[in-house]
């Protein structure tokens, strides 16, 4: 199998970028699998913590995938107890979605083992490094979300 400097160059970096993210999941899969989470659930429970009472088209949105697959995610996330719908206060023909008490007390250790993955992918890096490349990331992202802005659009 050839190395990942093989599949990325400095002029360009996209393929390192993607398998970067691949094996930040695969490092966090086992330890969010021992909590009852999976990786592909974290944007919608992170979306839920933070902002409480959601739409299934809110959350969708958030985690930036179609409506059926969160469909089925969302399905398989009640199923396991980590969410729930309940009535839409304002639109009687809709559900709005919530954490469930299991879901809001595991998350805490949740956001331990991604912390502490982080730290470890960041291993060896300056906080002033750190700092960099969080800042050329967010622009690459700024970049690619105009460019899907500009083909909606």
């Amino acid at each position: 199998m050839s190395s990942t400097t093989d599949l990325a160059s400095p002029s360009n970096p996209m393929p390192l970028i993607g398998q970067i993210n691949r094996a930040f999941a695969r490092a966090t899969e086992q330890p969010l699998k021992q909590l009852g989470f999976a990786m592909s659930q974290v944007p919608v429970l992170v979306t839920l913590k933070r902002n409480g009472l959601s739409s299934q088209a809110d959350l969708a949105r958030a985690a930036q995938v179609e409506q059926p697959s969160m469909a089925q995610l969302l399905n398989r996330m009640e199923r396991d107890g980590l969410m729930q719908r309940v009535p839409n206060p304002q639109d009687g023909r809709s559900q709005l979605i919530s954490l469930t008490p299991l879901a809001s007390a595991r998350m805490p250790k949740g956001k331990a083992v991604m912390d502490a993955m982080c730290g470890k992918a960041l291993a060896g890096f300056s906080d002033q490094e750190q700092e960099q490349l969080h800042a050329f990331l967010q622009r690459v992202l700024d970049n690619l979300q105009a460019v899907n802005q500009e083909q909606a659009g």
